[in-house]
């Protein structure tokens, strides 16, 4: 066996030579000899992509003896295409391997399966588990997830899950290795959500309102502020996040579809078009696109990575927010009640660009009142307006 091709993918030319030795009746030993693999990966192979196969001549839904031991498969069995033979068959064909090899590979290429609910419902499970102090594993094999524990690992440490690595007493344990391990969103779900995807949009679709998204950092490992930026009244909100997590993210971002309906409004109605960062907390797309039947209903695009100027407008609102809490304040001991508190400031600060009218009166006047309450903000008068770090410690415990 050569050291060239021992670590190397299964290629066609290898899958057909798999199956003329099968068909000569080769052991798996001389398979691999012949095509420079281990026996146990011809096993796999075979294991991995068997196809059944049925005909006229099948007359029971047993498993012949034979197939229950090394080839496992029916293409040396010289009864194979005979009456004689009343069991269905299992074929090992190379082309069908090979077809499902490579769809294996382009979907685990493309990253998670974000959009998918059979990610949600895992990481609920999943998340659940470990909050109830089971172990990863334990977890999988008792819900029989179809999701190794290497994956999940790595998709906790990303920011995937709603639980971060502390949430596991093993794995914090172990000393990281020295890589950078940026959470970020995989390059499939920004296949065709590009900023330069977002430019045309916006040019095909000329005067929909672009709504812009970002996450505030607190205390690092601590809870963040997910910004909702309206850019056209300049009017902000924020959400208050456990974690910098996609499934927090989504979570928070379904509460507030659910609370708008409550009140009568719609979230596509109010942000069509949404442009954020490269954040792994903005992975779940669907989050945000789908309503409440899974159709999408709002458009969602990425800016380039490391160009935080190609979304001026969030970025230039969050000084004000700044102007309240500081840069390096913790959020841990906020609630969503405080986030409303001095967004609602931050709304009522008068504008030079609006000839001295603030971002609330812009947006009620658009909109309502009833929807910037349905959305935590409420009128700051003129002359109560703060926009100082004395703002919570008068209105809040600590």
């Amino acid at each position: 066996m050569s050291n060239t091709e021992k670590n190397k993918h299964m290629t066609l030319n290898n899958r057909n030579e798999i199956e003329e030795c099968l068909a000569k009746g080769m052991t798996f030993k001389a398979i691999a000899k012949r095509i420079g693999k281990n026996p146990t990966t011809v096993s796999r192979e075979l294991k991995a992509h068997i196809q059944p196969h049925t005909n006229g001549f099948v007359k029971t839904d047993a498993t012949c003896p034979k197939l229950l031991k090394p080839p496992f498969v029916c293409n040396g069995c010289d009864k194979r295409s005979k009456s004689s033979c009343p069991y269905p068959r299992r074929l090992y064909i190379a082309k069908k391997a090979h077809a499902e090899y490579e769809t294996l590979l382009s979907e685990a290429r493309e990253g998670i399966p974000l959009n998918k609910p059979s990610f949600y419902e895992t990481e609920r499970i999943i998340s659940n588990a470990v909050r109830n102090g089971q172990h990863v594993y334990h977890a999988i094999q008792a819900n029989h997830l179809p999701v190794s524990v290497s994956t999940v690992y790595r998709y906790i440490k990303k920011g995937y899950y709603s639980i971060s690595p502390l949430s596991l007493p093993r794995m914090v344990k172990f000393k990281p290795r020295h890589s950078k391990d940026i959470a970020f969103v995989p390059r499939a779900i920004r296949h065709n959500r590009t900023y330069s995807d977002f430019l045309a949009y916006v040019e095909d679709h000329p005067g929909i309102p672009v709504t812009q998204l970002d996450t505030v950092i607190g205390r690092i490992g601590g809870k963040v502020i997910l910004t909702i930026h309206f850019v056209n009244p300049d009017f902000m909100i924020g959400l208050l996040l456990e974690n910098r997590t996609a499934a927090e993210t989504a979570s928070k971002i379904t509460d507030l579809k659910a609370r708008l309906k409550a009140r009568g409004f719609n979230f596509s109605d109010l942000i069509p078009l949404i442009l954020t960062d490269n954040g792994g907390e903005f992975s779940i797309v669907s989050a945000f696109e789908n309503d409440e039947d899974e159709q999408q209903a709002t458009r969602m695009f990425f800016c380039d990575p490391n160009t935080s100027y190609q979304k001026p407008q969030i970025e230039k609102n969050h000084s004000l927010f700044r102007d309240i809490v500081p840069a390096g304040s913790s959020f841990d001991l906020f609630t969503q009640d405080t986030v409303d508190l001095i967004f609602s400031h931050v709304n009522a600060v008068m504008r030079k660009q609006f000839n001295g009218k603030s971002a609330y009166d812009l947006f009620t006047f658009t909109h309502s009142t009833d929807l910037a309450d349905a959305l935590g903000i409420r009128f700051i008068p003129p002359d109560q307006v703060v926009q100082s770090p004395r703002l919570l410690r008068t209105s809040c415990s600590f």
